[in-house]
């Protein structure tokens, strides 16, 4: 056998080639390898009749291939041959056939030492791509073994686990991979694998970012992402349903307003069977009905009646509906506005009571929190009006003041966003222990004072009891704004108001008219425009210190949470009930003081 080249004009495909036919053989798989580096591999010849020419035993694939690609640049270079001499046919099929399946397709794991030998010469992912004839993405899955432990990668070489196994492992970090390993190496314990790795990965709850109903980047959760690029998941599905759950609360709101009779949130665990139910128009009182699974995914489906009520309309008759659960006077987004205000309230005006809010830590301390992590309040709103609200209202100023002094105290940035919630390693913990021990008890107490601030939960009842217990006045902190009227929705809780700062023979005159009339005569007595007479100092009573309720709908939010105040004190008197129960503390505290000349002693 001699080696040579010989030009393309002179080959042809000899009948003893296992793939001789009139048919073309498939070449998509090695045509781009062929287009970008030529023939590598030689062919297996023999000489044929007629001078210099030659038949192919075994290339017929590579020989077809350079031919397309001769047909589409005008030009071909001649073809690496390995010339057989004049021999019998059975020789030439048995070279054939040893020739083509002798070749077995390396594994993923050598593909990626060859790839990586690639990148580390600056071949990149689109030259390797076009050499071999692989998808970029095929390319990236080979590199993605790189980032798995070496042991991993030899068990996938020894096929002892399979491609799922190892594709899940490219969303486990280094010490995820080496508790995995030690359950691999135990004989006696259960080592997941397939999917049932990627629940042990994600502690039983694998949720696709794809499925969130909010804005994932502007909040920023933790995000895991698998090695090849094509999933992302939530690292906290916990944080996932506090926010999808808002979400799907702020639609539910949303088809209520256009004016559906009902929005049915079907829980997780449970289906939605749309054979059971019949579509619908609105206005014959069809339903919107929220599917919830427990991968996070949400369906929506707009329209619906069962079947049995399907039958009724088709009669003419009205659908039997049950008695529904009464909407509460307060919309999520304006139950966040509510707390975030009384929130900020709150903390401002505990700044003057450093022995409340040390007692309040002691508190937490022992019993938790929430936040007691330790992490501060984030103050998050998805209304962007509420959040500017917020962020700009007196309290938080007040507050804001006092945190950039206690910052200077402690040797920090007046920029830094907070004081609590560090990184927790111990030489700052040591540096602000040691800074600490140089300050006098007074000045300890105002460092208290705002990391309480800081780590108190918004809507909590922890907030109530210190806003009774120091007697928050909110006029002093709080008058209604654009976010506050853009929350109030519910047009009796508006007929209520307008009694409040209008008097009840204005509340009565205008009970029939559109919410935006009734919400223009507040901010007229408010503002003392168009004629009103200005009225000072007006608070919702859902705001108070303490809350109440403007209808029966409303024992909710901020006046559960001081039922819940009520209900912790050994000498509490029997709740009031009714629209409109103010739940007072037995024993009143005094209100807290508009100055302070004198800071309180340690």
């Amino acid at each position: 056998m001699k080696l040579d080249f010989i030009d393309l004009g002179k080959l042809s495909v000899s009948k003893a080639n296992m793939r001789y036919a009139k048919k073309a053989p498939d070449v998509s798989d090695i045509l781009p390898t062929v287009r970008a580096r030529g023939v590598l591999v030689p062919l297996i010849v023999r000489p044929n009749c007629g001078p210099d020419a030659f038949e192919i035993v075994a290339g017929a694939r590579r020989f077809t291939a350079a031919q397309i690609v001769a047909g589409e640049t005008g030009s071909a270079d001649p073809l690496p041959c390995a010339i057989l001499e004049n021999g019998d046919d059975a020789a030439a099929i048995e070279a054939s056939l040893i020739e083509n399946i002798a070749r077995l397709a390396p594994d993923e794991v050598t593909r990626w030492e060859t790839f990586t030998r690639l990148v580390k010469e600056g071949r990149d992912e689109a030259d390797i791509s076009a050499t071999f004839g692989i998808p970029e993405l095929g390319v990236k899955r080979i590199l993605a073994l790189g980032n798995l432990l070496p042991r991993i990668r030899d068990l996938y070489r020894k096929e002892e686990i399979n491609a799922a196994t190892v594709r899940h492992l490219t969303l486990a970090s280094t010490s995820q991979q080496k508790a995995w390993l030690a359950l691999f190496s135990d004989p006696d314990a259960y080592c997941p694998t397939g999917h049932q790795l990627k629940d042990w990965l994600f502690g039983g709850a694998s949720i696709k970012v794809e499925h969130a109903l909010f804005d994932v980047e502007r909040l920023k959760l933790a995000i895991i992402a698998d090695l090849f690029g094509e999933d992302r998941f939530f690292a906290d599905a916990d944080a996932f349903w506090r926010e999808q759950d808002a979400a799907i609360e702020d639609r539910r709101e949303a088809y209520l307003d256009e004016g559906w009779s009902d929005v049915v949130i079907v829980p997780r665990g449970e289906y939605f069977h749309r054979y059971e139910f019949v579509k619908a128009p609105k206005r014959k009182g069809a339903r919107v009905y929220i599917d919830v699974r427990a991968s996070g995914e949400v369906d929506f489906y707009e329209g619906y009646v069962t079947s049995k009520e399907a039958k009724r309309l088709e009669r003419g008759e009205p659908i039997d509906t049950a008695p529904k659960v009464p909407r509460p006077e307060v919309t999520s987004t304006m139950q966040t506005y509510i707390d975030l205000h009384r929130h900020a309230a709150v903390r401002a005006a505990l700044t003057r009571h450093p022995k409340v809010a040390l007692r309040l830590m002691v508190a937490h301390a022992i019993v938790g929190s929430p936040l007691w992590t330790i992490k501060p309040e984030p103050q998050t709103a998805r209304n962007d009006l509420v959040a500017e609200s917020v962020e700009t209202c007196r309290a938080e100023t007040d507050f804001d003041t006092k945190r950039r002094a206690v910052l200077d105290l402690l040797g920090f940035s007046p920029e830094e966003p907070t004081v609590a919630g560090g990184n927790g390693d111990d030489f700052g913990l040591v540096g602000v222990f040691l800074r600490l021990l140089d300050v006098p008890d007074r000045a300890v107490m105002d460092v208290v004072v705002i990391v309480m601030g800081e780590t108190l939960a918004s809507g909590s009842a922890a907030v109530e009891a210190v806003g009774g217990e120091i007697g928050v006045d909110m006029a002093r902190y709080w008058q209604a704004d654009d976010a506050f009227f853009e929350c109030v929705r519910d047009k009796e809780v508006l007929t209520r108001i307008v009694a409040e700062v209008a008097g009840e023979p204005v509340a009565a005159a205008n009970a029939k008219e559109p919410g935006k009339v009734l919400k223009r005569i507040v901010r007229d007595h408010l503002d003392g425009t168009n004629g009103r007479p200005k009225v000072e100092g007006w608070v919702p009573k859902w705001m108070a210190f303490p809350p109440a309720a403007y209808t029966a709908r409303g024992g909710v939010g901020t006046v559960a949470a001081h039922a819940k105040v009520l209900a912790a004190r050994p000498d509490r008197e029997p709740e009031p009930t009714g629209p409109g129960a103010v739940i007072a503390l037995p024993a009143p505290a005094k209100a807290e003081p508009q100055e302070q000349p004198e800071r309180e002693a340690a």
